[in-house]
């Protein structure tokens, strides 16, 4: 069974689910499993799909020596008593009160102004006793990382295991968060000479769309202020490592690359990597082997180089000894992997920045100049991951960084991708994430677990739908490139298929899944009490600072509650059947 195969190899149990993989880089393990037939009825909604699963039983065969070992797990969603053992009936009262709120739009809509009003009226020690009671208490853990330790050690006793993540977030006006991005995504050059540079829409700044948070629901936005304060931002993530290390011996901790530096250096390589990338097709396509699958597409070494030599793109000497490094094959054939190692080394950074230019023939910068304060600022993000993912080891804890936008994807992959050579040799540690609902996924994880195969290190992905849909559709219309979304639900839906089809056990351990703190528990909780890994997104922060979370929690479980109403009536069925067996004062045992 290939890697590649195996990838795509996922249970749809939930479209909220994160699916978080490692694949080593020898020969994939596995083991058989199956399940049996059952129907599923899905409803696209904003980030939690429901999935009215039948019962599953689940078959695990392993092997020892001449022994044949069959385990049967029986999974069973409908079984509110195993469903809600770990919660206590304040907590299954605490998520019907909370769901049925979300389900009120003016309390939605108004939901910041509603939290501030109420923080004046109350006083600040009795708003927050309130939002811990609701809430505060509904989708975060805690407000440092002693107070969470509680829930993360009685989510560990029933099988779910915890992603950390600092949810504290700056509250801007959308004026201020537009003034934010336009100064940090300008470059000096674009400022001095706005029409000169050879720079795509997609990959500009656009005033419009500077607020980054607008049509983002589920994802935490950081705007560039200086590098103090992304020094800060840096300090703030070696804590969430450390809490993660504390707390849990085999976590997890996201981080954002776009807390780390200036994001224009993000838009500049992504733009760069597009560009070579599309050139490679362009030189595929002369080959006349553009209809071929992305890895299939091996191009010729001297008919290349002849091609480039009459396109002009360097000179006679600079393109052999493109192709006379270590890391390029000698089969007289290159593929795409070959040609993006011809942009990895490089000792000045501004280097990168150059691209291909069809029409006149020649590679040209990015921008007409590149200051030494920005190379500086490029080093420092660069810098900042290096002690981030070193940290990340010598606590124990692997390191997701999360997906952004499309604009600035391509260079958050690459240099995830380039922490993986470095710290994957042994085990996977750095996770790059997958946003399934491009249309170009399925191509970039190919690609990228075949590296790891060929370079011997191991691969770690998270897959998710992905968070900026609405924002991207948005984008892409008003300012006129091409679509990066799916057409549709079932398009995406094609990402994934089920576990025994690849011939995937629970207990191999290559397969996670994962939810929001709060949400989706009737998912999360059966499938870690049968073996499977589970984990939850852990927000937690003090409670006046994880407001603008909160707030977004509020907008997502909207959609979600108004989308459902399964999850409520599972939590009531289960509040009734306690009451009426006289387990009033329930508590969960562990």
């Amino acid at each position: 069974m290939s890697c590649t195969r195996f990838l795509a190899a996922l249970v749809r149990a939930n479209s909220s689910t994160v699916r978080i993989i490692q694949i080593s880089s020898g020969r994939c393990r596995s083991s058989v499993t199956s399940t049996t037939p059952k129907e599923e009825k899905e409803q696209p909604i904003d980030e939690c799909t429901m999935v009215a699963a039948e019962p599953v039983e689940v078959i695990n065969q392993t092997t020892k020596g001449a022994n044949t070992q069959v385990n049967k797990i029986h999974i069973d969603f409908e079984n509110t008593q195993d469903v809600y053992k770990s919660k206590g009936n304040i907590e299954l009262l605490r998520s019907l009160l909370v769901f049925k709120l979300c389900t009120i739009d003016v309390l939605v809509d108004k939901n910041k102004e509603l939290m501030e009003l109420s923080k004046k009226l109350l006083g600040q020690w009795i708003f927050e006793k309130l939002m811990k009671m609701t809430f505060y208490g509904q989708f975060v853990a805690g407000e440092d990382h002693n107070s969470i330790k509680p829930l993360i050690e009685k989510n560990r006793a029933f099988g779910v295991g915890a992603v950390l993540d600092y949810s504290v977030e700056e509250d801007l006006t959308q004026e201020e968060a537009e003034k934010k991005e336009m100064d940090s995504c300008v470059s000096e050059a674009e400022k001095e000479s706005p029409d000169t540079d050879h720079r795509e829409k997609k990959y500009k700044a656009h005033r419009q769309f500077g607020d980054r948070r607008g049509g983002v629901i589920s994802a935490r936005t950081y705007f560039y202020a200086d590098e103090a304060k992304c020094d800060k931002q840096m300090e703030t993530l070696l804590n969430c490592i450390e809490a993660s290390g504390g707390a849990s011996a085999d976590g997890f901790s996201a981080i954002k690359l776009t807390a780390l530096g200036r994001p224009h250096f993000l838009l500049q390589f992504s733009e760069v990597l597009v560009k070579w990338r599309r050139f490679f097709s362009f030189l595929a396509a002369q080959q006349g082997k553009s209809e071929m699958r992305v890895l299939e597409q091996k191009l010729e070494l001297e008919q290349l180089k002849e091609s480039l030599t009459k396109l002009g793109v360097g000179s006679k000497d600079d393109i052999e000894n493109w192709f006379m490094g270590e890391k390029l094959v000698v089969s007289g054939m290159i593929d795409l992997l070959d040609w993006n190692s011809l942009i990895n080394d490089t000792t000045k950074i501004s280097n990168l920045l150059m691209v291909p230019n069809l029409e006149t023939g020649q590679l040209e910068p990015l921008l007409n100049k590149f200051t030494a304060e920005e190379e500086r600022q490029m080093k420092r993000m660069l810098q900042r991951m290096d002690i981030l993912a070193n940290h990340a080891i010598h606590n124990g804890v692997r390191l997701m960084v999360d997906a952004e936008q499309t604009y600035f994807q391509p260079a958050i992959s690459r240099l995830t991708l380039e922490m993986q050579r470095k710290f994957n040799r042994e085990k996977p540690v750095i996770f790059n994430t997958y946003q399934c609902y491009l249309k170009e996924a399925y191509d970039n994880v190919t690609v990228d677990v075949e590296l790891s195969r060929r370079e011997g290190w191991y691969f770690g992905a998270k897959l998710v739908r992905g968070a900026y849909m609405y924002q991207e559709r948005a984008r892409a219309k008003e300012i006129g490139y091409e679509d990066p979304i799916n057409p549709d639900y079932e398009t995406t839906n094609m990402m994934y298929h089920k576990m025994n089809e690849m011939d995937l056990s629970p207990t191999d351990n290559n397969v996670y899944f994962g939810q929001l703190l709060g949400m989706c528990d009737q998912i999360s909780f059966p499938l870690g009490q049968a073996g499977f890994p589970v984990y939850k997104y852990v927000p937690y922060g003090p409670v006046n600072e994880v407001i603008p979370y909160l707030s977004r929690r509020a907008q997502e479980n909207r959609g979600f509650m108004k989308g459902s109403q399964r999850e409520r009536s599972l939590l009531w069925k289960e509040l009734k059947r306690r009451l009426l067996g006289g387990q009033i004062f329930y508590k969960p045992v562990y």
